[in-house]
């Protein structure tokens, strides 16, 4: 079948190729982050560097027009991302899989707290308290003691919908409304940055301890195992707000089982 394609499109097309074909001597193993900050020094290595991120994570794309659209704003999000590596030192951003996803579409797509949600009149809600709290470990993780299951977030559709939100009352929450892809780029250490306190996405935490100094609590996501730590982010503990880092404590809830 002909695909027929303008003047502009054949010639941008001819300019990716050579370019990657160009940059092809320059090629280095993605480092942790998904890049190198050389990568960002000509257009000739961004190209390169787009092009081997596609293949890594299999992107396809509908047509050209759409490909080209999709550069730019990993351009954007790659500018942004090296921006904030170099302002921080307790986390790192990197080239995960939403890098081809502006904010607002990464927001309409993986955010969405719904809360149309019938009341469970069979649990007792009780305001929780501070008792009896005595010789407490300096560090718990659920995960090493067998107890997070992925259907708590991924899978409780009747009470959570999912994956893509779900009544607060049923989980930890915290928000992601920065300007740009400081979350959804999230790669790894203890996340101190910006965020708000308008919930829009529910997440359950899973422990706590501390790193170089600074205490933060486990955060399980449902973006999968290759956003942040294996699915995972480290969220800082103690802040000067009640509503802890990015609305954390705020609308939290816990489950307890009868004997």
């Amino acid at each position: 079948m002909a695909v027929s394609i303008s003047t502009k499109q054949a010639s941008l097309f001819f300019f990716v190729f050579v370019s990657v074909l160009a940059c092809s001597a320059l090629a280095h193993e993605f480092s942790i982050l998904g890049y190198a900050p050389d990568d960002l020094a000509c257009i000739h290595k961004v190209i390169h560097l787009f092009e081997s991120w596609v293949v890594k994570h299999e992107k396809i794309y509908e047509s050209l027009d759409e490909k080209l659209h999709r550069f730019e704003i990993f351009m954007d999000n790659l500018k942004h991302i090296d921006e904030t590596n170099k302002k921080v030192s307790n986390y790192w951003l990197g080239l995960n899989e939403f890098a081809d996803l502006s904010h607002e579409e990464f927001k309409n797509k993986f955010l969405g707290l719904k809360g149309d949600f019938p009341e469970r009149k069979e649990e007792s809600v009780e305001e929780f308290s501070y008792r009896d709290f005595v010789d407490l470990p300096k560090s718990v993780d659920w995960r090493k003691k067998g107890a997070v299951a992925p259907e708590l977030i991924d899978c409780d559709t009747s009470f959570n919908s999912g994956c893509n939100g779900g009544l607060m009352d049923y989980a930890f929450a915290y928000i992601m409304k920065s300007e740009k892809v400081t979350i959804s780029g999230y790669h790894d250490g203890v996340f101190d940055g910006h965020c708000g306190t308008e919930l829009d996405h529910g997440v359950a935490a899973v422990g706590y301890g501390t790193s170089k100094g600074l205490d933060y609590v486990i955060v399980r996501n449902s973006w999968g195992p290759k956003w942040g730590e294996k699915g995972y982010i480290r969220m800082k503990r103690k802040t000067a707000k009640p509503q802890g880092m990015c609305g954390l404590y705020m609308m939290a809830s816990y489950p307890t089982k009868k004997k």
